[in-house]
C-alpha cells in the first residue's frame, strides 16, 4: 500500500509546537479529510481546538506503508507518526 505523509505543526494550548506526521491512503487528496485525521488526532491529545489548516499541514511525499500503518488505516482511516512535543 502506498501512503502519503502530511507533515504537520500545531501550536499547543501551552504555547509549544507538536510535530507529527498524518499517515493516509495515497488516493486521498482532498485536503479537508487529512485535517480530519489531524483534529481527529487532536482530540485524542486534549489539544481539540487548536488550528489545523493548510498554514499547520502540508504534503510532503509519498511512501510504501508499514504493516503497523496498513492496520491503523484500516481501522480508524489514517496513521500519526508522533515526532515532537507528542505528549
Amino acid at each position: 500500500m502506498q501512503v502519503a505523509v502530511w507533515d504537520t505543526y500545531v501550536t499547543k494550548k501551552d504555547g509549544s509546537v507538536m510535530h507529527f506526521d498524518i499517515i493516509a491512503p495515497d488516493h486521498i487528496k482532498d485536503s479537508t479529510i487529512i485535517y480530519t485525521f489531524g483534529k481527529d488526532y487532536l482530540q485524542s491529545k486534549n489539544q481539540g481546538n487548536q488550528p489545523l489548516t493548510a498554514k499547520e499541514c502540508n504534503f510532503c511525499h509519498i511512501e510504501k506503508a508499514t504493516d503497523e500503518m496498513v492496520l491503523s488505516i484500516q481501522q480508524k482511516g489514517y496513521y500519526i507518526i508522533e515526532m515532537q512535543n507528542c505528549n
